[in-house]
């Protein structure tokens, strides 16, 4: 039960409201095209303090915990911008339950230098829990969420949580490999049908209610 993600079968409900949460701010091909700063990339030039990465199929192979070998260039610059506890690896394999000892998570922080999150609760309803963890470090200068940016691959996880929680979403649409699973291929469908209909993605200004 611990693979389960009971809180990705709830939140995607919440779509049949709100189904521009699944939508993301700005879209990239693959980890290593990621704009620095991040605020480049998005329309209102936020003042981005805090940025929160996928591992899986974002800058790793899946199930893998080195950062994927073409993609190590980007990844170093990322934390050059974004130094320290500015830099959060936030994954629904490594540091949650399903992760025994959090061994996988300790091997990811040795191999990429980069905190990763320990959380009881999957993506996308850990937001909270991120939040948490940058508000007590005063050295991430975060206060509120419209100042960080999520990145990921998946509209349902990494996406949906970043605009669940007020923040700036960050799509990695073809990942490190093709996902040609029907679970991502229905994201990728429902996305692109708002999208072509003008539907956009919600403003990052405060938690979702």
């Amino acid at each position: 039960m611990a693979n389960l993600n009971l809180s990705g079968t709830l939140n995607v409900l919440r779509l049949f409201a709100s189904p521009t949460l699944c939508l993301p701010h700005h879209t990239v091909s693959t980890f290593d095209k990621l704009p620095v700063p991040l605020s480049k990339a998005l329309p209102s030039r936020p003042d981005i303090r805090a940025v929160v990465l996928d591992k899986d199929n974002c800058f790793a192979t899946p199930h893998s915990n080195v950062v994927h070998p073409p993609y190590q260039a980007k990844f170093d610059e990322l934390k050059s911008a974004f130094p320290g506890s500015q830099l959060l690896i936030v994954s629904n394999t490594a540091g949650t339950g399903a992760d025994p000892g959090f061994k996988q998570a300790d091997l990811l922080e040795r191999n990429t230098g980069v905190k990763v999150l320990r959380h009881a609760t999957k993506k996308p309803g850990c937001h909270g829990e991120i939040m948490d963890y940058f508000r007590g470090l005063p050295d991430t200068k975060v206060t509120r969420p419209e100042q960080v940016a999520i990145v990921g691959d998946r509209l349902f996880t990494d996406v949906m949580m970043a605009n669940m929680m007020g923040a700036h979403a960050i799509w990695v649409r073809d990942g490190v490999v093709r996902d040609s699973s029907v679970f991502a291929r229905f994201e990728k469908s429902l996305a692109g049908f708002l999208q072509t209909r003008g539907y956009e993605a919600p403003m990052p200004k405060s938690d979702f209610e």
